[in-house]
């Protein structure tokens, strides 16, 4: 039997992150996937040059087909910027009493622009976050859902206390932007991770780091997404979360080990690195 996955997020048309990462993520891995697409992005490796949202009516029969007619084991949300759409994902997966969902805030992006407006942020704090299992912001996220800059692993520790507030039963920060916040870039970065990627990881009870080396790479385009949809991956072969996080960490970590040079910009990561070796 087929474990299945599925995403709901925005499309990338140069293929490195949104949907085509994740659907990429979840066969690599094994795992069967399916999506409900939010918006369509105009959009390579130099960055994005239009964005169209799905009405949040189409995203709602996207979720009733899906759910109606299979069995999911697993969810991983991304890109959804208007907040109406937001309500309307929050009711279907109430709906279908939906499990295992693993929320990547996607708020930012890589120029720093801000994606969703402040009602968009809002409203997914207030109906996603209490439905997920996990969230996975990076630090440009955490800066826009905190209204304060992260610039060490302890004042990321105490962000994730302050995240898990919101009403997720859990939070994985991504510390992958560690130095990069502020500027900060070579010995400077060293000085906060030991040249180390460093994520936190904090449930209400437990309080862990999650730790791998740093790929000094420019191909890191859709690892935020990539390592969300690895966790949902694993979570649906059955592993608990903290395992789930591990193995995600371990995939991400080699798939920007072998990332692609593709285009003129940041090329994305190799999602089957270990099938094109």
């Amino acid at each position: 039997m087929f474990r299945k996955a599925l995403t709901i997020a925005g499309s990338d048309s140069g293929g490195g992150a949104g949907i085509q990462a994740d659907l990429k993520t979840f066969s690599a891995l094994g795992v069967y996937g399916l999506s409900v697409i939010t918006a369509v992005t105009a959009q390579n490796t130099r960055g994005v040059l239009a964005v169209d949202d799905i009405s949040a009516e189409v995203v709602a029969k996207q979720l009733d087909a899906v759910f109606s007619d299979i069995k999911v084991d697993a969810v991983k949300i991304g890109m959804v910027s208007r907040a109406e759409t937001i309500k309307v994902i929050a009711e279907g997966l109430k709906k279908w009493a939906v499990k295992k969902i693993v929320l990547d805030p996607v708020m930012v992006a890589e120029t720093g622009s801000l994606l969703l407006d402040k009602e968009a942020v809002s409203v997914l704090v207030e109906y996603l976050f209490p439905l997920a299992d996990i969230i996975t912001p990076n630090l440009y996220e955490v800066s826009v859902l905190l209204k304060r800059e992260i610039n060490t692993v302890e004042e990321m520790e105490e962000a994730a206390h302050e995240l898990y507030s919101l009403g997720s039963r859990s939070v994985l920060i991504k510390g992958g932007h560690l130095g990069k916040v502020t500027g900060n870039t070579g010995e400077d970065r060293k000085s906060y991770s030991d040249a180390k990627a460093i994520d936190i990881f904090y449930d209400g009870r437990n309080l862990k780091r999650y730790e791998a080396e740093r790929i000094e790479t420019r191909n890191t385009h859709g690892t935020g997404c990539t390592y969300s949809s690895a966790i949902a991956a694993y979570l649906a072969l059955g592993l608990v979360l903290e395992e789930a996080i591990a193995k995600a960490k371990a995939y991400i970590t080699e798939a920007i080990r072998h990332g692609l040079d593709i285009g003129h910009g940041p090329g994305p990561v190799n999602h089957f690195y270990q099938f094109w070796l």
